[in-house]
C-alpha cells in the first residue's frame, strides 16, 4: 500500500531501524471522538488532536486491500477498558459511525521510555511526547464504519471487540430513489419537472384516434 504512504513515512520505513505505531479514531454522535494509539502517554499531533496511549492493550487486525475493490473489514480489540470508556460504547449509538485507522512513524530514531513521558532520541537525549509530535509521519490506512461490538466484562475492566466495515461496503448497498416531486427537489432545488407526477398516476391518456371514430 505504498501509494497511501507519504514521503516521510516511506523514507522512515526504508531505514535500518523503524519506530512505528498504529492509531484508531472512533467518531460517535455529538462530536464525541475517541482517539487511541499503540504507545504510552498522550500523543499530540501538529493538528492539536490528542491520542490516548493504550499500548499493547490496543489490538488491530490485519488491514487488507484487494485489486477487486472488495470491502474487507477489520477488527479492533481493546482490553482493560475502564468503565468511563465502556459507558461511551454502551450508551452512544455506534453502528454506521465512522472509524479510521492510521499508521505512523517517529521520524527521528526514538523509543518510548517506561515512564511513558519521554521519547529517547538516538543521541541519548529525552524529549516530551508533545514535542515529539513534530517528528511523526501519520498516514490513514483504513476508513470505514463501526459494525458489531462484543463486550466481555471482567470485574472493574472489560474487553471490547469491535468489527468495522470498509467504506467500500457502500458500493454493495442498493440506492433507493423515488419518482416524486419531493425527492426531485431534495436533489435539485427548485426543479418543477415532477410537480404534476402524482396527478398523472391514475390518469388514462388516450393516444391517437379512439376505436369508435
Amino acid at each position: 500500500m505504498s501509494r497511501d504512504l507519504n514521503a516521510d513515512t516511506i523514507s522512515e520505513i526504508n531505514k535500518a531501524t523503524v519506530f512505528p505505531f498504529f492509531a484508531v479514531e472512533l467518531r460517535f454522535d455529538g462530536n464525541q471522538i475517541l482517539r487511541m494509539w499503540t504507545g504510552q502517554g498522550t500523543l499530540v499531533l501538529p493538528d492539536t488532536s490528542q491520542w490516548s496511549g493504550a499500548g499493547t492493550l490496543l489490538g488491530i487486525s490485519r488491514v487488507e486491500e484487494t485489486v477487486e475493490m472488495a470491502a474487507r473489514g477489520a477488527t479492533i480489540t481493546l482490553t482493560g477498558v475502564p468503565s468511563s470508556v465502556l459507558a461511551l460504547a454502551l450508551v452512544e449509538p455506534y453502528q454506521g459511525r465512522v472509524c479510521k485507522m492510521y499508521f505512523g512513524t517517529f521520524t527521528e530514531g526514538a523509543i518510548l521510555q517506561e515512564d511513558s513521558a519521554y521519547i529517547l532520541l538516538q543521541d541519548g537525549s529525552k524529549i516530551g511526547l508533545e514535542a515529539a509530535n513534530r517528528r511523526t509521519a501519520f498516514n490513514e490506512i483504513f476508513c470505514g464504519y463501526m459494525d458489531q461490538m462484543n463486550i466481555e466484562e471482567t470485574g472493574e475492566t472489560s474487553t471490547v471487540e469491535l468489527k468495522v466495515e470498509n467504506k467500500l461496503i457502500d458500493l454493495e448497498r442498493a440506492r433507493v430513489s423515488r419518482f416524486t416531486s419531493g425527492y426531485q427537489k431534495s436533489i435539485y432545488a427548485g426543479d418543477l419537472g415532477l410537480d404534476f407526477i402524482e396527478d398523472l398516476q391514475d390518469k388514462t391518456i388516450s393516444w391517437g384516434r379512439s376505436s369508435g371514430s
